[in-house]
């Protein structure tokens, strides 16, 4: 890539005009961070409300009380402090990437700048479609298998033994009953939220390391079983044992892995486009000059 062909913004300033923007930049994001959390504070318990909801729906369709409890004064203080701090980052999120964006930017050509800016856009955007997953489809799964549990254990119990389950109303017999913790549940809830968050990160990850060259379709492609291998044990790892949710965590994951190669190779076809332009790509057929027509003193030496 040629300097003069390419543009890059005009300033050279010293280590500490660098270090004063620095700092202005932070205490933008800073501000930022805490007017959202005064914000999300003020909706703290609507928040609770919309992240325990798959708690409560699987509850009420086992007609329990959908209610969670916490057991010490400070608890419920402390989780929404908790979402406050999340939500608040959320929100501070755009004023955040923008002064990190004005601080990177001036160091950086156009065309540098121009292969990064889509990704600052999609990172977010994969991140909240991999929360809302989780949200919608893996965190009902899961607190159904998990809260279902209590009572599969003791029918099993009741058809290997060959003794008929106890009545509803029998007082001699001991029923568990579910009393989720506000702190623990939300834990669980936000675990799912930010794994599949993160791995939905995938295509953005192996794209911008195809751009910088350390990884290829080719290499993705050969690598394929390994990967495939991998995710099953993110799977089982990060899903409860439920063989339906592992493999919608496997799917999901899988089919990232095979857009994340497809573009790779679409960088690479750019990038080869972009060398060919300028007449610096060089096919490998090129690199190696036939026997016939090496010299003789070379055909000697080889």
């Amino acid at each position: 890539m040629s300097r003069d062909n390419d543009d890059i913004d005009d300033s050279s300033a010293p280590l500490i005009e660098h270090l004063t923007e620095l700092r202005g930049r932070l205490i933008w994001s800073v501000m930022a961070f805490i007017v959202g959390m005064v914000i999300c504070f003020t909706v703290a318990e609507p928040l609770l409300q919309f992240i325990s909801g798959p708690i409560a729906d699987v509850l009420r369709a086992r007609g329990e009380d959908p209610r969670l409890i916490f057991t010490a004064p400070q608890e419920k203080f402390f989780v929404l402090i908790r979402i406050s701090m999340i939500g608040g980052f959320a929100l501070a999120f755009p004023v955040i990437a923008h002064q990190l964006w004005r601080f990177v930017a001036p160091g950086l050509y156009k065309s540098e700048k121009n292969a990064f800016l889509p990704f600052i856009i999609a990172s977010p955007a994969l991140f909240l479609t991999g929360a809302a997953f989780a949200h919608y489809v893996i965190t009902p799964m899961a607190m159904n298998f998990f809260i279902g549990f209590s009572d599969a254990i003791p029918a099993l119990a009741n058809l290997v033994t060959g003794q008929a389950p106890a009545p509803a109303g029998d007082p001699d017999g001991m029923r568990t009953v579910f009393l989720g913790s506000v702190r623990e549940s939300l834990d669980l809830t936000l675990k799912f939220i930010f794994a599949f968050g993160l791995c939905f990160q995938l295509p953005v990850l192996l794209t911008l390391m195809g751009k910088a060259g350390l990884v290829s379709a080719q290499g993705l492609g050969s690598v394929r079983k390994y990967a495939v291998v991998g995710i099953l044990v993110l799977a089982a790892i990060v899903t409860p044992p439920d063989v339906i949710t592992q493999v919608i965590l496997f799917t999901v994951v899988y089919g990232l892995y095979e857009i994340s190669i497809l573009l790779v190779h679409r960088v690479e076809k750019r990038r080869e486009a972009d060398l060919r332009a300028q007449g610096l790509w060089v096919d490998d057929d090129d690199d190696e000059t036939p026997d016939d027509e090496m010299p003789d003193e070379d055909k000697k030496t080889t």
